[in-house]
């Protein structure tokens, strides 16, 4: 490789492969050849595959996402079985009171 050379490090694997793939897209002189990542060579598409990674946080988010969506459906659903059971008791319950 000839010509000035560019290197990102960062403590997130996916940070510097997405800070230097932003800046490639709004600066046409920047041509990214390749990365490493892992101890392992990447050529150009594995760079962008890497820059493509949403972030850690935004991967737990979902992960935590997905774990709580059978939660909070069962909690729905029993809440509605609950309300449709006190229903016609809070009916039943009321109607003497009036009469």
């Amino acid at each position: 490789m000839t010509g000035p050379l560019i290197y990102g490090f960062s403590v997130d694997a996916v940070a510097a492969a997405k800070v230097v793939a932003d800046f490639a897209k709004t600066n046409d002189k920047l041509v990214i050849r390749g990365g490493a990542f892992a101890g392992k060579a990447l050529d150009v598409n594995g760079v962008k595959q890497l820059a493509a990674i949403p972030t850690k946080e935004v991967l737990l988010a979902q992960l935590c996402g997905l774990l709580m969506s059978p939660i909070s459906r069962t909690a729905v659903v029993l809440g509605a079985l609950a309300a449709k059971k006190e229903g016609p008791v809070e009916e039943a319950a009321a109607e003497p009171a009036a009469a």
